[in-house]
């Protein structure tokens, strides 16, 4: 496929795999089925089949076990169980999803499928009776092409429409997903059409999901054929991959409704490439985007806090709302997100997401969401399940990579909370171990009635000193007051640098005498100054790092989605025995503590990826663009890059895809030097 970066998984090999069967059924004299099967009397075309009112909710197994013999009869049949034991059924999860590697390589000397009796020596009958005893639904998976994505190369439906489509429901088959690989060139709308028609043919109710990874804006023109489109290619799990399909699914807002939803692909939470706070991130994002919510890890091996991201109602809700809205944005300044989503009974989902590496205020009011205006409004924090009273404004300080989801309303209720307090720091906590640094906390009043009795707390690490230097109490905080503390704040001698917890508490009452407590994490970065005179960036700590795809690679070329994967850097024919490897979208920030001049490399394209990909580079000095190369592409030479980035204390390398997608945007930083 030709939006996906890397060469081994199952989602690149799409387009690999597509071509050389291609060319092997031609030189083979093999005659691609031009025509479906059709029946003698088909069904009209129908524009919508009723299903699907809201977003799907379920589970697909490829991202947790690709095609490895872990997918089978019993796996299939615990997660149905699982669905029912751990709450997931209760929670609105209705779809136990098969996907590829299910089928036998050959079709039956009748042209039916069979399923692979070692994964299923009882048939897909038997599992989806199974499913069905649990009061669950079940899906399956094929590919619009002669073959399927997997490189064995499964049966695909191209040519058997109508006769796979008729399996499908004598199976029992609730749900198909319907892939993209081995097209043989056939025009797509013509393919997902030709499946519609087979699929209403059979007569049972059989949600449709469109994967052709976007490639030809199904958003445009998928609503009269399918339940769901895949707007891009593959997710991985890793917060660079979620953050890129975020980006591109956003905008399409205007495409989702009812019966007809906008699909960013699975949901990879609990998978172990991402934190807990990028996994809400990710569960409050797709909920936002009223995307299909398809579970995508083990469940067998899930933890708890897995299973209470997954089954937080509340977040369900938001996605669930029969209104059918998908969120769109209202600002995105600086990776501050606010994205708003109107519900049914007139309130607002607003999500604050926060793309960054470092706790930030993100701030709109309940008018911009596009509520009325009102004496008061009810705030309720979706992932604390508390309710508080806003003047008006709707705002946070949201953790590094985290997202704060509110429900906001003007309804008549609002007297009923208590007032609602934003916590807050001034900075980025930069400290050097054995150092003392004054941080700045304020804790300021939003709600309609003031917060009484209010008092602040910073706590640090273990071993960590903090002490308030001016008052960290007050008697009152109205609305858009203040209570604004500083603290020395001391990280031990020898302390390792990289990210510690720091917290902010307040405790206050509301006027009805009702104690209230709340508590924001942050994060402190313990750094050591750069060496005098420099070096290799790549030899230096980073602040924090995001990739596109896998993590950021030191001296070798990002490879694939491992870590450790990489090749040697090199651009144009030229090896390069230092720097870093990336894949865009990515941003990486080194600590220079104002001691630094200038940042020098040799930037371009792996040669890894062939004549694929364009990206461009750009170095920031704190927050000051100060060098940026323009688009470039795979036939370039390494481009020699200078910024001066004089004076700032933290420097970004970021690497953007180049306004055509991210597939094999595999980018060097080669040479990577800093002078100090």
């Amino acid at each position: 496929m030709r939006h996906l970066p890397t060469r081994t998984t199952r989602t690149s090999r799409r387009g690999v795999i597509g071509a050389v069967l291609a060319g092997l059924l031609c030189a083979a004299g093999t005659t691609v089925p031009a025509v479906a099967d059709a029946p003698a009397r088909t069904v009209a075309p129908r524009s919508g089949n009723g299903l699907a009112l809201t977003p799907p909710m379920g589970f697909n197994n490829w991202n947790s076990t690709h095609c490895r013999a872990e997918f089978d009869e019993s796996m299939v049949k615990g997660i149905a169980d699982i669905f029912v034991e751990k709450g997931l059924k209760d929670a609105g999860y209705r779809y136990v999803n098969l996907d590829d590697c299910w089928a036998k390589p050959q079709r039956t000397a009748d042209g039916k499928l069979e399923a692979d009796p070692r994964r299923f020596p009882n048939g897909i009958k038997a599992v989806a009776d199974y499913v069905h005893s649990k009061g669950l639904k079940i899906g399956i998976y094929t590919s619009a092409g002669t073959k399927t994505c997997d490189s064995v190369g499964l049966p695909g439906a191209l040519g058997h429409e109508y006769s796979d489509a008729q399996q499908f429901a004598d199976w029992g088959i609730d749900y198909l997903k319907y892939d993209n690989c081995n097209n043989q060139g056939v025009d797509a709308r013509k393919r997902y059409t030709t499946m519609r028609d087979a699929l209403a043919a059979t007569g049972r109710p059989i949600v449709y999901s469109i994967c052709e990874w976007g490639e030809n804006k199904p958003w445009e023109w998928a609503g009269e054929l399918g339940n769901l489109w895949r707007t891009t290619g593959d997710i991985n799990d890793s917060w660079g991959s979620m953050l890129s399909i975020m980006k591109q699914n956003l905008p399409l807002a205007a495409a989702a409704g009812p019966g007809h939803w906008n699909d960013p692909d699975m949901l990879e939470v609990g998978n172990g490439g991402m934190t807990d706070t990028e996994y809400r991130t990710h569960f409050s994002m797709w909920s936002v985007m009223a995307a299909p919510l398809l579970i995508g890890s083990d469940l067998r091996k899930a933890s708890a806090e897995t299973f209470e991201i997954l089954s937080n109602h509340e977040v369900v809700a938001v996605d669930q709302d029969p209104l059918g809205k998908q969120g769109t944005v209202l600002s995105s300044a600086g990776g501050r997100w606010v994205v708003a989503k109107e519900m049914r009974d007139g309130s607002r989902a607003v999500a604050l997401f926060n793309e960054t590496g470092s706790a930030q205020r993100i701030a709109t009011t309940a008018a911009e969401v596009g509520l009325p205006r009102s004496g008061g409004y009810t705030m309720r924090d979706l992932w604390e399940h508390r309710s508080y009273n806003t003047a008006g404004t709707v705002a946070a300080t949201v953790p590094a990579h985290g997202t704060v989801l509110l429900r906001v309303a003007a309804d008549g209720t609002w007297a009923a909370h208590p007032p609602a307090v934003e916590l807050g720091l001034d900075s980025s906590p930069l400290i050097e171990a054995g150092h003392t640094t004054t941080l700045t906390t304020t804790l300021t009043g939003l709600g309609r009635t003031p917060a009484r009795k209010v008092s602040a707390l910073l706590t640090g690490a273990p071993g960590w000193r903090v002490k308030a230097l001016t008052p960290a109490s007050a008697p009152a905080l109205p609305t858009g007051r203040s209570l604004t503390t500083r603290w020395q704040v001391t990280a031990p001698a020898g302390t390792p640098t990289g990210a510690y917890g720091l917290t902010l508490d307040a405790r206050y009452r509301s006027p009805a005498g009702a104690r209230v407590r709340t508590t924001v994490p942050l994060q402190a970065h313990v750094v050591v100054a750069p060496p005098a005179g420099g070096g290799y960036l790549s030899d230096l700590p980073q602040l924090s790092a995001t990739n596109g795809w896998g993590p950021v690679e030191k001296d070798t070329s990002n490879g694939e989605s491992s870590a450790g994967d990489g090749n040697p850097l090199t651009i144009g024919g030229t090896v390069f025995t230092k720097g870093l490897g990336v894949h865009a979208d990515s941003a990486v920030e080194f600590y220079t503590g104002g001691a630094c001049r200038t940042v020098s490399a040799q930037v371009g394209l792996d040669d890894e990826k062939g004549t694929r990909g364009t990206v461009a580079f750009e170095v920031w000095a704190d927050g000051t663009k100060a060098a940026s190369t323009g688009v470039l592409t795979n036939a370039m030479p390494a481009l020699p890059v200078t910024a001066d980035v004089s004076g700032a204390q933290v420097v970004r390398l970021v690497v953007t895809d180049g306004g055509d997608g991210v597939d094999s945007d595999h980018a060097d930083w080669a040479d990577l030097r800093i002078t100090c």
